[in-house]
């Protein structure tokens, strides 16, 4: 057996050489990019599965979702896109009154939630995952007179450097001749 798969795996490795090299830069890249894609698929389903187990709190509900999950047993369909699509045209057909009820239940949502995540947050600081935690607002800087003064420039320059439309299409007509 350990003979049977080192010949199948020299063999397999030959072609693998031969496939790379026959392949163009352009489709290699495409591959790289491709592989690249995948892996990051795979490490976001493996965070958040991580989040899931470690017990994240659910984000909060909008008012059209507690709507729709209210009301889509009842609404008229066949399929659940359709019965969606009824929903939809419901929703934006009620007034602000009517959708009142649902926008009160989705702010109590929002507090339950905010609730939820600073214990959820306190508890992975215990654990110490303060990798998991939502990322700070910073509060915008107060505004020296240097400050301003330099944004000023710093727009004068970029103002500028920008090119005009017709410049622009210059440019891009002039490439397209050279190739």
């Amino acid at each position: 057996y350990e003979e049977a798969r080192k010949t199948d795996w020299q063999r397999y490795e030959e072609q693998l050489a031969a496939y790379k090299a026959q392949l163009t830069p352009a489709e290699a890249a495409a591959l790289k990019e491709e592989r690249r894609r995948r892996l990051a698929k795979r490490r976001l389903f493996r965070e958040k599965r991580e989040l899931t187990v470690l017990g994240k709190p659910k984000r909060p509900r909008s008012g059209f979702n507690i709507f729709v999950s209210e009301n889509f047993q009842e609404s008229e369909g066949v399929s659940p896109t359709a019965k969606l699509k009824y929903l939809f045209e419901e929703w934006r057909k009620l007034s602000s009154s009517q959708k009142q009820p649902y926008l009160q239940l989705a702010e109590d949502d929002k507090v339950r939630y905010e609730n939820e995540m600073k214990s959820w947050e306190a508890k992975m600081v215990e654990l110490g995952r303060e990798d998991l935690l939502r990322s700070r607002k910073q509060r915008p800087k107060k505004k020296t007179p240097e400050t301003v003064k330099k944004t000023a420039e710093t727009v004068k320059k970029t103002e500028t450097a920008k090119a005009s439309p017709r410049e622009t299409m210059a440019k891009l007509k002039s490439k397209k001749s050279e190739e």
